[in-house]
């Protein structure tokens, strides 16, 4: 029998959840977040979401968060965009409410195990995922399983010293405004009418997207890397100096066979949050 497991993706604006049912999606539930509103307002929200997914054939509910997540015991600390979500026992409330077990992590580790169980990453027992949007965030998959840390700091990647600040800074979609002041928006729209200006801002970029990958490549030496986020719709722009860069790493072999793929899954954030239930199976 297929095991049905509710995904809930809390992002910036809006509040997104389906049932996954294994390979399948039901209608996705989306609702905008009180973002400037109360603990309660906020968990209104999500209650809005999930009362209108769960049934009796619901084994469990994953939910990923723009936050340090205390994994054990499902406390979610400084939510990014939602400034009363300063510590939330997000875990135990809402087994309370729904009696069912629930799973809370991080969105950069929800996005690693979309990847993992339904995406590029089906194949390989070690892999990283690496959101590329307005910062740098990571997910990382060692022997089958999410590896989130102590602390739920694994695969911060973006904070890693780099240059005269840290990788974030350079590898991201803030690139373009930290660096030369410019509008990462209107980049993205030069480069699609060929001006050689901004594509060659994007082969810069690319090479700093290398040196974030050397990094990844050092510490985890993964099988595979995954790139999500906005930014990653520009691999195309970005890839060859990406990969001269990557070219330079110490350990040849290891270059040669490093796979490095675009996401192509859609909702990620969503059967991300669900895999959290696999995962912990």
């Amino acid at each position: 029998m297929v095991t049905k497991v509710i995904g809930i993706d809390l992002g910036a604006t809006n509040i997104r959840g389906a049932v996954v049912n294994g390979n399948n999606l039901s209608d996705i539930i989306s609702v905008r977040i009180h973002s400037d509103g109360s603990v309660e307002d906020v968990l209104g929200d999500i209650y809005h979401v999930i009362d209108a997914l769960i049934d009796d054939g619901i084994a469990g509910i994953g939910i990923g968060v723009p936050s340090v997540v205390d994994v054990a015991e499902g406390i979610v600390y400084d939510v990014q965009y939602v400034p009363s979500w300063v510590e939330v026992p997000l875990k135990r409330i809402l087994e309370n409410r729904y009696r069912r077990p629930v799973f809370v992590n991080n969105d950069a580790n929800c996005f690693a195990l979309g990847e993992y169980y339904f995406g590029k990453g089906k194949d390989v027992g070690s892999m990283i995922g690496l959101t590329l949007g307005t910062g740098l965030g990571g997910g990382v998959i060692i022997n089958h399983k999410l590896f989130a840390g102590y602390n739920c700091g694994a695969g911060e990647f973006g904070l890693l010293p780099y240059r005269d600040n840290i990788l974030e800074y350079y590898c991201s979609g803030s690139f373009f405004r930290n660096v030369y002041g410019l509008d990462g928006t209107e980049v993205f729209a030069d480069a699609q009418k060929g001006d050689s200006r901004a594509l060659g801002l994007y082969g810069e970029l690319g090479t700093h997207v290398g040196q974030a990958i050397k990094a990844v490549m050092y510490t985890y030496d993964p099988q595979l890397i995954v790139l999500g986020g906005s930014v990653s719709q520009a691999y195309d722009w970005f890839s060859e100096t990406m990969w001269k860069e990557i070219r330079t790493f110490a350990y040849v072999k290891s270059a040669e066979r490093i796979r490095v793929e675009v996401s192509g899954l859609k909702n990620s954030g969503i059967l991300g949050a669900a895999a959290l239930y696999f995962d912990a199976q």
